[in-house]
């Protein structure tokens, strides 16, 4: 049996479980280390956070891979449940770094996460 996860090296991994979990609304989990976390996704599997090996470093870099969290507005309006989120993501320490804006399927929003990962935040039409 294959499992899927997806892994983000982090500098400060439990700092950056805390964002996603609150973001997503999942408590973090302790990985196979202490410089390890795991989050469990939505669509299933796991967001494995953890700190790089001084071997192996991983510097921050950005490219054109991005996580996606995407939710159902619940009331049928993408506009303000996406604003909502968004504030709770900056309060949480991301950055925005594209503003919010009307597609034909809802809303979206590109951000920075905490240390400096890019995030799109998408809101379905419900």
């Amino acid at each position: 049996m294959i499992h899927t996860s997806l892994v983000l090296a982090a500098d400060d991994p439990a700092a950056l479980a805390s964002f996603y979990g609150a973001l997503l609304e999942v408590a973090p989990q302790p990985g196979f280390s202490p410089s390890h976390w795991r989050l469990p996704w939505p669509a299933g599997g796991h967001l494995e956070i953890y700190a790089p090996s001084r071997r192996r470093p991983q510097p921050p870099q950005q490219g054109r891979l991005a996580l996606c969290l995407q939710r159902e507005a619940q009331d049928g309006e993408p506009n303000a449940a996406l604003l909502a989120w968004l504030e709770r993501a900056q309060a949480l320490g991301a950055t925005e770094l594209d503003p919010p804006r009307q597609e034909s399927f809802g809303m979206e929003a590109w951000l920075l996460d905490p240390e400096g990962n890019r995030v799109l935040l998408l809101m379905l039409k419900g």
